[in-house]
């Protein structure tokens, strides 16, 4: 496919090329991503590149991610893919009954945080893939956190949007809002707070977060402001190894982690797609469009109902990619009416996804996230560290699988995804923005293996989404007829685009010998490789 002619065109309005070398770092902030290209050129591995960006951008980019963050990632090791979730769980003590008379579980506060799960799966991929010392990958967030960095343009936009919603924390106001404002864009920024925070990670590793002098710091936070997290919760946390789930498509393999995550919405909706052809439409035509976004609207049906701790579900995720039920669900897709299955989901615009791939084979699809922005807003008194708000995922509706209960993890958004075709890697991506990740890796797909995209031409096309009262928003750069003919069909169009935005893609494509990199011109980010 890539020596095709048609690969190598750029069809859309871009800031950016594909990056092509032997080893290849991506993700959405260009300090992040350099920092991992300096663990590949100091000797280590693909693993090593994506945890020490995973733990730069906790420095870098703080209005998505955080030492209080949630991770997922899959993993080719040369030989097979493996998925491990990061995500915390509830604090033990949590009940229904706290929540009782809220439509919604809260968004802010010690309420909304659930134990954080990243630095955990951090020291889980490192001891089984990793190859440098656990300690080297912190070296450069280290210094970011001490020494300070000039802040981006997009991520200063971010953060100083952000900055009413958390005015009324007192330690937020303290060590994000310096001079009692968000840092403009190319400000210098530093937080040695969470610069000792790092260096006690670095040398003391997974327990020093979960059982030590800062699970204390953290439980007595928490017991000072109300919360119900305690140094036990903190200490009974564990990163899960899992196996991905995965549908075929025109001759791919397309792999998602099974829930607590949402990428099951994407592969029913592929699966959908895979029996309907896009193949003799445009890839901006309204036929193309009406055809994926009936099937994720499928996908987020069954997804909202049934996504939850899979300890709670009641019917197996592979159930709903089974080929009758998607089959059935094709067949009732009619191509000149849009239909109303409930397409709810959770909104967020606070993730980091970056991805990493080496000259011996070994690629990472990773994802780290708060959640909504700064997350919770709660930020550990001289730590630096600031939570995540997921306990915002749980639902407050009694008898529903992701009811909010002790102990249990909840809907999570963010999702890695990888492409395998006759078990060799393909691709690992990822489209980091909430409720955008399962109707952007779709995007992805169809682009890359309907219409034979480039991924950076993939990453730079417009894009649409489902917003969560079921419209559609299209983003600019589509054809301007595309709006009346959607309309046509019966679909509800928003007018303007959504506040949240239409993600941030990060791809690298394996090509016969090395990679091609690509990173989305809607975030700061860039591809780095060598």
């Amino acid at each position: 496919m890539a020596s095709s002619p048609s690969f190598w065109q750029f069809p859309y309005p871009s800031q950016r090329m594909p990056v092509l070398a032997e080893n290849v770092v991506a993700t959405s902030q260009p300090l992040a991503a350099q920092a991992g290209l300096r663990m590949l050129a100091a000797g280590g591995n693909a693993v090593d590149a994506a945890l020490a960006a995973a733990i730069t951008l906790t420095v870098v980019e703080p209005t998505s991610t955080g030492l209080g963050s949630d991770a997922f990632a899959m993993v080719w090791d040369g030989h097979r893919l493996h998925g491990i979730n990061g995500s915390g769980r509830s604090p033990a003590a949590w009940t229904l009954e706290r929540f009782a008379g809220r439509p919604r579980m809260p968004r802010l506060g010690w309420d909304a945080v659930t134990v954080p799960g990243a630095v955990d799966l951090w020291q889980t991929l490192h001891r089984r893939f990793g190859r440098l010392p656990f300690a080297d990958l912190f070296a450069p967030a280290i210094g970011y956190a001490q020494n300070g960095f000039a802040v981006s343009p997009i991520i200063a936009s971010h953060w100083a949007a952000s900055a009413d919603t958390y005015a009324d924390f007192d330690e937020f106001r303290r060590v994000f809002l310096p001079g009692g404002r968000a840092p403009h864009p190319g400000q210098w920024f530093v937080n040695p707070d969470q610069a000792r925070t790092l260096t006690a990670i670095a040398e003391g590793g997974a327990d020093a977060f979960y059982r030590g002098a800062l699970a204390r710091r953290i439980a007595a936070a928490a017991r000072n402001d109300g919360g119900l997290m305690t140094e036990a919760d903190l200490a009974a946390h564990q990163s899960d190894w899992v196996t991905p789930l995965s549908v075929d498509y025109r001759g791919w393999t397309i792999h998602e982690l099974p829930p607590n995550g949402q990428g099951l919405a994407a592969l029913i909706a592929l699966g959908v797609l895979r029996h309907l052809d896009l193949a003799p439409f445009a890839p901006d035509s309204v036929e193309s469009l009406h055809l994926q976004i009936e099937a994720m609207k499928v996908g987020f049906a069954v997804a909202h109902r049934q996504v939850a701790d899979p300890r709670a579900m009641s019917t197996r995720p592979e159930a709903w990619i089974d080929e009758a039920f998607l089959a059935a669900r094709a067949t009732a897709i009619r191509m000149d009416r849009a239909g109303a299955p409930d397409s709810h989901r959770w909104s967020d615009h606070g993730t980091v996804y970056l991805t990493a791939a080496d000259a011996q084979g070994m690629m990472v699809s990773m994802i780290q996230s708060n959640f909504t922005g700064f997350g919770s807003g709660v930020v550990v008194p001289g730590t630096g560290i600031h939570l995540q708000n997921r306990g915002h995922g749980f639902s407050t509706q009694a008898g529903h699988p992701n009811v909010v209960a002790g102990g249990k993890r909840p809907y999570h958004t963010i999702i890695p995804g990888f492409i395998t075709r006759e078990g060799q890697p393909v691709a690992s991506f990822g489209v980091m923005g909430g409720h955008m990740q399962p109707q952007g890796h779709v995007q992805m797909v169809v682009r890359l293996a309907d219409h034979g995209q480039n991924p950076q031409a993939a990453a730079d096309a417009p894009r649409w989404q489902l917003c969560e009262d079921g419209r559609v928003a299209l983003e600019a750069g589509f054809p301007p007829s595309l709006r009346q003919a959607l309309a046509q069909r019966g679909h509800r169009l928003l007018d303007g685009e959504p506040v949240w935005g239409y993600g941030g893609a990060q791809l690298i494509w394996r090509l016969e010998h090395g990679y091609l990199g690509a990173s989305d011109p809607r975030k700061d980010g860039q591809v780095g490789g060598f």
